[in-house]
């Protein structure tokens, strides 16, 4: 069974910089919007966080395309990840969380998961 989510507006379409990315807070922790005007789809969300360098640096990252496939280039060490499939190229068994994004209206959203809160019985 699929855990409960939401779709969270994160920010503008006037927030988001062409072929780059922004870091947006949610409440599953800092996500990177990314905005490739020249692709379909044109926006990409994974995880902020780069489990290499253990910074959340992600956003500030240099967008590319490796045979097809729309990247991102960690600033630290690197190390390209899949904006599709949030995966590692250079290290598969490395993989970011991705995020379902959508642009509603003027605003970006995206798919987070719930918090799930327990109830006491009385």
């Amino acid at each position: 069974m699929k855990a409960p989510t939401r779709w969270d507006a994160v920010c503008t379409v006037d927030d988001l910089v062409p072929e780059s990315g922004i870091a947006v807070w949610t409440e599953d922790g800092p996500v990177a919007v990314f905005y490739l005007p020249h692709r379909l789809p044109a926006l990409f969300a994974i995880s902020h966080h780069d489990p290499i360098s253990g910074a959340n640096v992600l956003a500030r990252g240099i967008t590319g395309d490796l045979k097809g496939e729309p990247v991102v280039a960690s600033p630290l060490y690197k190390q390209h990840f899949s904006l599709r499939t949030g995966r590692c190229l250079e290290d598969e068994s490395v993989q970011v969380k991705r995020y379902p994004v959508l642009l509603d209206g003027g605003r970006v959203r995206l798919e987070v998961p719930c918090e799930q809160r327990q109830t006491s019985a009385a």
